[in-house]
């Protein structure tokens, strides 16, 4: 076992999960440590397998495994996926969002009952990818509540424009160590930023899977953009003194798609778009990593699940919107700045939180 999680199928190992709360800020954050014991246990043979529509369960190094045998063919089925830990967003997402509806969540179901946003006022916000989608909009929900917003992009566009209130920095290509660089450079002699927002991402709409074809080219550009973009921003901006250190705040906009332990239920016998699932699970590892770096220099760092939002990036899966409870994106940027209020400083790790409830997604 080469990672701890709070849900396992292997069952030679037990996971202890308890549960703190660290008051940030006036509001609270759920945290988690996990103690894990390891017992060793010695391969043994399930029954055998019969003719026909058999079943045997073999159990080899700890791990159960159900196979069907069916007129000559076989397959593997895995293990049945777990409910979430307490403090756990739920994985399946049709059924998060029937669950809250059931239930009536209010911060699920209007965001606007909750939020919280006078944190903003009078604070210095830097979001890149700020020209559209997600990054427009909280470029501009930033302004509405007060803040002194930097959008940084690779090239405006007319509607980043026609917001008031921010400083427009274009040439912002973060695949670029030298247009990162020159972007600190703008900012070096100003007031530090409160907050860095690493917003600018890439999910091509391309087949990405054994069957369809691969494309490695493209699995690359969103490594470079969506996994290493976020640390040439932050290094540069870090290094010339442009975030505010202490009190500072880095966030990271990943995706739910980064779970590597949510795979199994949300790309159940499926696999397919490795580049967006590995380019954001590398993305949160950037955040964790950073977050161990800056802690000294009192630099807080959280990895954020926007949520489902209807943007042109996300337009593809218009037929789930619905269903799986996308909302658009200024509902979105509302979610997302309600929980970067929320992050503080913490005594170890990097959250990853779910924008559309506040809860815990594991790594």
């Amino acid at each position: 076992v080469s990672s701890v999680s709070s849900v396992s199928s292997v069952s030679s190992v037990r996971s202890f999960t308890t549960h703190k709360v660290f008051h940030i800020e006036g509001a609270c954050l759920p945290r988690t440590r996990t103690r894990t014991r390891l017992r060793p246990r010695v391969p043994t043979p399930g029954p055998p397998a019969g003719p026909g529509d058999t079943k045997a369960r073999i159990t080899s190094g700890g791990v159960r495994t159900r196979v069907r045998m069916q007129s000559g063919t076989s397959g593997v089925r895995g293990a049945a996926a777990q409910p979430p830990q307490e403090g756990f967003t739920e994985p399946d997402q049709v059924k998060r969002f029937g669950d809250a509806k059931k239930r009536k969540d209010p911060r699920v179901l209007d965001i606007d009952s909750c939020y919280a946003s006078e944190w903003m006022k009078g604070a210095r916000i830097l979001i890149t990818g700020a020209n559209r989608g997600i990054g427009l909009a909280l470029a501009k929900e930033a302004a509405r509540c007060g803040a002194v917003v930097v959008g940084a992009c690779r090239k405006t566009s007319k509607e980043l424009d026609n917001v008031g209130g921010v400083e427009v920095i274009e040439g912002v290509e973060v695949t670029s160590e030298e247009a990162c660089e020159a972007l600190a450079d703008k900012l070096k002699d100003k007031q530090p930023l409160d907050v860095v927002v690493n917003n600018a991402g890439y999910f091509p709409d391309v087949s990405d899977d054994f069957t369809n074809g691969l494309n490695f080219s493209e699995n690359l550009k969103q490594y470079d953009i969506c996994a290493v973009g976020p640390l040439r921003v932050t290094a540069a901006l870090v290094n010339k003194g442009c975030i505010k250190q202490p009190g500072g705040k880095v966030v990271n906009i990943t995706s739910q798609g980064g779970s590597a332990l949510w795979r199994q239920v949300q790309n159940a016998n499926k696999g397919g778009d490795y580049g967006h699932h590995m380019c954001k699970a590398a993305a949160n590892m950037c955040g964790v990593l950073m977050a161990e770096e800056l802690r000294p220099k009192g630099i807080a760092v959280a990895n954020l699940h926007p949520g489902f939002n209807r943007t042109e990036m996300t337009k593809k899966y218009e037929h789930i919107w619905d269903i799986e409870g996308a909302v658009e994106s200024e509902v979105g940027a509302k979610r997302v700045m309600h929980e970067i209020g929320r992050c503080g400083l913490l005594d170890s790790g990097a959250p990853f939180i779910n924008c559309e409830d506040g809860l815990l997604i594991p790594y």
